[in-house]
């Protein structure tokens, strides 16, 4: 079997040395950690011994189909692999090299039954930090057949998140192995494209995707935002718009208008709420209909699609009844929504209107709590977070439609 890309010294070492029970590859993105844990794989498949299982982990099968099974199938790296890895899109299983692997998605504490009565042999694990600890543990009983290994890979996260506390702070204690990569560890990246990646980050996500640090989540969340930055009296022509709604009716309602303005810029254009406790009157969910296309018709305004905060599954009927067109569920991955919504303000690429005052006002108090960085876990605080949690829905569920701009503003 042959190397898919010049490797690097620390990749060649990682995969020869990789013989302990438990073999972490962590640090930054595209750093060379999963090449070099995908050919110790492929070497550790035909190596197994016939008894005991094959496992492939994930966060879900779609993300093992993406960022193990596509990767292994790619003639570009596994060129005279990619054609013995046999896989039927959905399936739980597949055949690599010519034995049977089980793929298995971990998304919460639920799936350690999966692994009840298993013995396995040899286990990948993709992105560990992102499993449940009490699968994960699990998941090391079943590995009992003699010479059984785990190979996984994560990037960095808190310093208290329990793979770092329990696993790779005492590698000398335990039959562990691990190696750390930083982005100059991958001989294959161009400088233009390092430089492109490190513009996608910023503040936390940076020193954890990019340096490769297990920092802790704290303080203000968006603590890039500069009021004399970001906050603009005047707005240019914009040529696309998109809404965002936290959907509230004893907590307050928020609306906001998401311009990209003729300058290739995002602006918040304008605010809509509605707080019961405060107007001391609870509005039904077709005046909340009612209430959002008057204020889109103030703004002359047709958006192409306005994202409604996914648990309020009423509102969206009642928006779909109405006619109100383009109604969306909001992508509310909360973490990859603020890192979204904090590299569009990092970069300058985004600007909030003055009139804005509601999301003005919580910008600077969105903060992460210090309870859940204690636990190992990134969390914001569940307070005064409802213009917020708007802006991070619009932002992250039109990702895509600006994401190429960001290097234009930096």
């Amino acid at each position: 079997m042959t190397a898919p890309l010049p490797l690097s010294g620390k990749q060649l070492d990682s995969i020869r040395q990789a013989t302990a029970r438990i073999n972490i590859w962590h640090g930054s993105v595209r750093s060379g950690k999963t090449i070099a844990s995908l050919l110790c794989f492929l070497f550790a498949v035909r190596r197994a011994p016939a008894s005991g299982l094959i496992i492939i982990v994930g966060r879900s099968l779609q993300t093992i189909e993406r960022n193990i099974i596509e990767p292994l199938q790619d003639p570009a790296l596994f060129d005279d692999v990619a054609d013995e890895v046999r896989h039927t899109r959905g399936a739980t299983t597949a055949v690599i090299l010519g034995r049977v692997v089980h793929l298995i998605g971990a998304s919460d504490a639920r799936a350690e039954g999966r692994l009840r009565g298993l013995t396995a042999a040899l286990a990948y694990v993709d992105e560990i930090t992102l499993l449940p600890e009490p699968f994960f543990v699990q998941l090391l009983a079943r590995l009992s057949v003699p010479g059984a290994r785990l190979l996984g890979t994560t990037n960095p996260d808190s310093p208290r998140h329990w793979l770092r506390t329990d696993y790779l702070e005492r590698e000398a204690e335990l039959d562990l192995a691990a190696w750390h990569f930083r982005l100059a560890d991958n001989p294959s990246l161009s400088e233009a494209y390092v430089a492109a990646l490190s513009a996608e980050y910023t503040g936390l996500w940076r020193r954890r995707m990019i340096d490769g640090a297990w920092v802790v989540a704290e303080g203000a969340i968006y603590d890039m935002f500069d009021e004399q930055q970001h906050v603009v009296d005047e707005l240019p022509a914009m040529r696309r718009h998109w809404v965002g709604v936290d959907y509230g009716t004893t907590n307050p309602f928020a609306a906001l208008l998401l311009g990209l303005g003729d300058d290739d810029r995002l602006y918040v254009v304008s605010e809509w709420r509605h707080d019961s406790r405060a107007a001391h009157r609870q509005m039904t969910d077709a005046q909340y209909s009612t209430a959002l296309r008057a204020w889109l018709d103030e703004q002359q305004v047709a958006p192409e699609w306005t994202f409604i905060d996914p648990s309020a599954a009423s509102f969206m009927a009642q928006m779909w009844s109405d006619g109100h067109p383009g109604v969306a569920r909001a992508h509310n991955a909360v973490i990859d929504g603020i890192r979204s919504t904090a590299n569009a303000l990092d970069s300058r690429l985004l600007r909030v209107h003055r009139s804005c005052t509601g999301l003005l006002d919580e910008l600077p108090a969105y903060v992460w709590s210090t309870e859940a960085a204690e636990r190992g876990e990134d969390k914001p605080v569940k307070r005064d977070d409802h213009s917020v949690d708007a802006l991070r829905y619009v932002i992250h569920s039109t990702a895509h439609e600006w994401r190429h701009l960001i290097t234009q503003q930096s």
